[in-house]
């Protein structure tokens, strides 16, 4: 069943207008339109599923997040770029935990290769994960149990040190109360992480309603760096860093390629040269990457 939504997610206003017609092309071929907050130009799928029926929408044997086992070339580079994403990630977070490990809670986990990789480095880690499969997975691969999402209300208020969100919030049907429910996890001074896509990058522009990270209706939101700001600011979040992930402009390229109609579509060499222009835009326009990492610090005791 589809539900509409009447207002903004973010800031409320009614002020809505359709801004594009995108088309899930790797699930279900239905088309999905994307409406635009006139206010504060946040731009979210509507109508969308509700959270009883999105569960279709995942069913497929490519959905690489949810699937450690996918084929095809395009999952096999996904694997390659999270050999090396998962280690970076781990040192980022030790970096900004001042060099040390800490307790870590990753909302929305997959399949867990991220949690394995913090575990080794020392981390005290809790992985939530709604799909059934991917939380299977990761049981084996972490060696510690995996909770659903909705444990998120009954873990203990500020035993975190670090959360994050790796390509998880744009999927989140109750924004609100899950960002809510992340701040009472986290510890006073405690570091949010929350990676997106950024629907104002430059391979955004590019590809228009065959932008792969657009994937609707499995992405129920569509941020860019301004709404990002407005949706953590309201939940007294502050913004430390706005960091880059360089990879998945080729990465989302590849895949925009495939979904493009055979007479647009260029290749894999315009794969390349596109996330590298989407690469080298952003580095000249404020950090408006493909997809972006946010650094959000909660406020202090």
């Amino acid at each position: 069943m589809n539900e509409l939504l009447t207002a903004c997610p973010i800031c409320g206003s009614t002020k809505l207008q359709p801004r594009l017609r995108v088309p899930d092309r790797s699930v279900s071929q239905e088309t999905f339109v994307l409406d635009e907050c006139q206010r504060c130009g946040f731009l979210f799928t509507n109508p969308r599923p509700d959270a009883a029926s999105i569960g279709r929408y995942y069913e497929s044997a490519a959905y690489v997040s949810h699937n450690a086992r996918a084929g095809g070339l395009v999952n096999q580079v996904y694997r390659l770029a999270r050999f090396f994403t998962v280690r970076a990630k781990t040192r980022l977070i030790t970096r900004l935990h001042g060099g040390r490990p800490g307790r870590l809670l990753d909302y929305g986990c997959g399949t867990g290769h991220f949690l394995a990789q913090a575990r080794r480095a020392g981390w005290e880690v809790t992985g939530l994960e709604p799909n059934p499969q991917a939380r299977a997975d990761a049981e084996a691969r972490v060696g510690v149990p995996i909770g659903e999402p909705a444990e998120l209300a009954t873990l203990p208020p500020a035993s975190y040190d670090v959360i994050t969100l790796w390509h998880v919030l744009e999927h989140v049907h109750t924004l609100d109360d899950t960002l809510a429910q992340l701040l009472a996890a986290l510890r006073p001074g405690g570091l949010l992480l929350v990676a997106v896509p950024n629907a104002d990058s430059h391979d955004a522009r590019h590809y228009g309603p065959y932008w792969a990270a657009y994937d609707v209706p499995r992405h129920l939101y569509h941020f860019t760096p301004a709404t990002m700001r407005r949706l953590l600011g309201r939940h007294g979040l502050r913004i430390t860093h706005q960091l880059p992930l360089r990879l998945d402009a080729y990465y989302v390229s590849m895949l925009s390629e495939g979904l493009r109609p055979a007479e647009q579509a260029r290749g894999r060499l315009a794969t390349l040269r596109q996330g590298y222009r989407s690469n080298q835009h952003a580095a000249q326009h404020e950090n408006n990457y493909s997809s972006v990492l946010y650094v959000a610090e909660a406020p202090p005791a």
